[in-house]
């Protein structure tokens, strides 16, 4: 999916339609001890270790695709709800 990085848009602060620049959320930093990890700690030693590996069949063949929307009046920024996409690039 191709995408244009500055387009005209409803902004939910202005309250009227504006130009809107777009840009992909990166991924946060991982927290070193999640609750998985946290998990499998206290299971180490017992029977049924490897109960958290991955799903068999491998990735999922789509990935989420999270934007964020700025708004070019306000300057303030927003994101919508998250959507599947194969390929997705912002075209200039």
């Amino acid at each position: 999916m191709k995408m244009p990085t500055k387009f005209r848009t409803h902004c939910p602060f202005c309250k009227t339609h504006t130009i809107h620049t777009v840009e992909r959320v990166k991924k946060g930093k991982a927290s070193s001890m999640t609750r998985i990890t946290r998990q499998k700690h206290r299971q180490t030693g017992i029977g049924n270790a490897g109960k958290f590996s991955k799903v068999p069949g491998g990735d999922k063949p789509t990935k989420k695709v999270a934007l964020r929307y700025r708004c070019n009046v306000c300057k303030k920024a927003y994101q919508k709800k998250c959507f599947r996409s194969g390929k997705f690039e912002l075209k200039d």
